[in-house]
């Protein structure tokens, strides 16, 4: 642990970046004073200097988050590519703050990198011809699709090919096949087959939400 004379000072900042390592740790509902001084090594009463109440804490944390998903630039070509990107950016850092999904939408007070991201989202959409309905629908399909499946890798007990094989393999072994003949055949004839990444799901996905949003776009 740093000593004092090396520690960062305390700051807003540094209280957030506090925060969400404890809710790495043990999710949202550890975020508390108490434990953010911990981790901090300072008193919990000095976090009030820098931040009035939990509530305060925890629509930082929820900024920080928002902040650390890549943005395309506004000078994309193809609105495909750059909403691809984002929603690569999105999974990658929920997957490392999966916690974070639950306060996303409930926070009243949003911050100013959480209005700048939903901001350049939109004006990818609107750029790219979308009318404003459609923005919101794409937006509302896109996000529900994106933390949809971060939550379900989050709760797989699924992280390797080798972690697949014996999942799937140890359900293959106990299913009555003649009941059940079109989940064996799932099972045995594509889930454990060479080659096969679950992983690559999340872009087949997208790929169709992506095609049917283009197809609308054209249509409307």
């Amino acid at each position: 642990m740093p000593t004092p004379s090396t520690r960062r000072p305390l700051s807003r900042e540094r209280i957030l970046e506090g925060a969400i390592r404890v809710a790495d740790r043990g999710g949202v509902e550890a975020i508390t004073m108490r434990r953010i001084a911990q981790e901090l090594g300072v008193e919990a009463m000095s976090l009030y200097h820098h931040l009035p109440n939990k509530d305060a804490v925890l629509d930082g944390v929820v900024d920080a988050v928002f902040a650390a998903i890549d943005l395309p630039s506004g000078d994309f070509e193809d609105w495909r590519a750059a909403i691809r990107s984002r929603a690569h950016s999105a999974r990658a850092v929920l997957s490392r703050h999966s916690w974070a999904l639950g306060l996303m939408d409930s926070r009243r007070d949003p911050g100013p990198a959480t209005l700048r991201h939903h901001d350049a989202v939109l004006g990818i959409l609107r750029r790219a011809g979308f009318s404003l309905p459609m923005a919101a629908h794409a937006i509302s399909l896109l996000d529900s699709y994106v933390n949809g499946y971060v939550l379900q890798e989050a709760n797989l007990p699924i992280t390797t090919p080798d972690d697949l094989e014996e999942v799937a393999g140890g359900i293959l072994d106990q299913l009555p096949t003649a009941e059940l003949p079109y989940l064996t055949e799932m099972i045995a004839d594509h889930a454990l087959q060479p080659g096969y990444d679950h992983t690559a799901e999340f872009d087949y996905g997208l790929d169709l939400i992506l095609d049917g949003l283009e197809s609308r776009r054209v249509a409307q």
